[in-house]
């Protein structure tokens, strides 16, 4: 029993407590069921459903805050002044204010994990060029000069140069000592991610760097019907013992081709080291039994970039250089590639919004008080 002119402090806290772990479990339960049971059904941001856990929170502030009222007004005055000067408090009315306020705060983090269900379909005219992307696999591009190695900087830079290609159709030629077509060209960029991940220096079992033979792949591997602009990007340590990279790149420029160049690696180079179950065991060795330095040379690929009437850049472990590249490929002419028709999640997030919202404004406008007569009259 609370004293009069005091807040039900225990009773409100018990129903509280009780309410507020029913509320987790219809949560719960409703994560399973929309999880599980209804197909096509997800969240866009998920993490933001961590929020939830301000509801306990929220709990505790007002259990806090009633007992420190509560402590307040019997300082104030003795249970019958304190009825009569503060008439009508109402636990009902506090709770019902608290369960607007929880229930639609819960109903807003729902909408802002962007619950997406039911598909529309759109049609997209895609326009862009063509490009194809030449990447030495040879065991020189195990060199660590850039960490973690030249590979991985080389995959990493080809994620990023097809997360932010649009529109546009994108095919890879791996090379060493010879040269394979690993991507046909493709506007499917989900394909080219998959592929990506069997790019390393086991995709080509002929070691050497045929740069001029991975051009002339890449310049055979376009479709000759297409009039779009047309690009060739080499990424490689420069490291050619093999062909004419030069002439390879003058004979595509003469076909209306483009060819860039990105270096991988560091002037200074470094060992190429050998692994056994991820761990370096020792480093390559020539003939004479001296350790193999693998340099990168950038005059061969300046003057394969120059040949070729394109750019070099030189990739770092911060950048790979392909926001500069990206930018020169949108100089070049673009051209219908297609139309593709993508069927996406619709948002539903309006709903619990709206419906958050709506419990929020009636829980604000919740008073403490019952409205009573007054008992008490203050002397003239």
């Amino acid at each position: 029993m609370s004293r009069p002119g005091t807040y039900p402090l225990g009773r409100i806290t018990a129903i509280t407590i009780v309410v507020e772990l029913l509320l987790w479990a219809v949560m719960l339960a409703a994560w399973w069921v929309l999880k599980d049971q209804v197909p096509g059904f997800r969240f866009g941001k998920p993490e933001l459903l961590k929020a939830q856990l301000i509801g306990p929170a929220m709990v505790l502030l007002l259990l806090l805050d009633l007992g420190w009222r509560n402590r307040a007004l019997k300082r104030f005055a003795h249970d019958g002044t304190r009825a009569r000067v503060v008439p009508g408090l109402s636990g009902t009315r506090v709770f019902l204010r608290f369960l607007l306020l929880r229930v639609g705060l819960a109903s807003v983090i729902v909408a802002m994990a962007a619950p997406l269900y039911g598909t529309r379909v759109e049609e997209v005219k895609a326009k862009g060029i063509d490009l194809m992307v030449c990447v030495d696999v040879s065991n020189s591009m195990t060199c660590e000069d850039l960490k973690p190695s030249r590979m991985e900087v080389a995959r990493r830079a080809l994620s990023q140069l097809i997360d932010q290609l649009h529109g546009d159709r994108l095919g890879i030629v791996v090379f060493a000592g010879e040269a394979f077509v690993q991507l046909p060209i493709t506007s499917d960029r989900s394909a080219a991610k998959l592929f990506l991940n069997s790019v390393n220096t086991d995709a080509v079992g002929t070691q050497g760097t045929a740069i001029g033979a991975a051009i002339d792949l890449a310049r055979e591997s376009f479709d000759p019907n297409t009039t779009s602009g047309k690009a060739i990007i080499v990424i490689s340590d420069g490291e050619n013992h093999e062909d004419d990279a030069q002439g390879a790149a003058r004979k595509a420029t003469e076909q209306g081709f483009v060819v860039h160049t990105v270096g991988m690696g560091a002037p200074q180079g470094g060992p190429l080291p050998i692994r056994r179950n991820g761990q370096v065991t020792g480093y390559r060795k020539d003939r004479n039994n001296n350790t193999v330095i693998s340099r990168l040379d950038e005059s061969m690929l300046k003057e394969i970039a120059a040949a070729g009437n394109g750019l070099y850049v030189r990739a770092t472990e911060r950048s790979a250089g392909m926001n500069e590249l990206l930018a020169e490929l949108r100089t070049m002419d673009a051209q219908e590639v297609g139309t593709y028709r993508f069927a996406s999640l619709e948002d539903q997030f309006q709903y619990p919004l709206g419906f958050g919202l709506l419990l929020m404004t009636i829980g604000l406008s919740f008073g403490d008080r019952r409205h009573v007569r007054p008992i008490m009259e203050l002397p003239a």
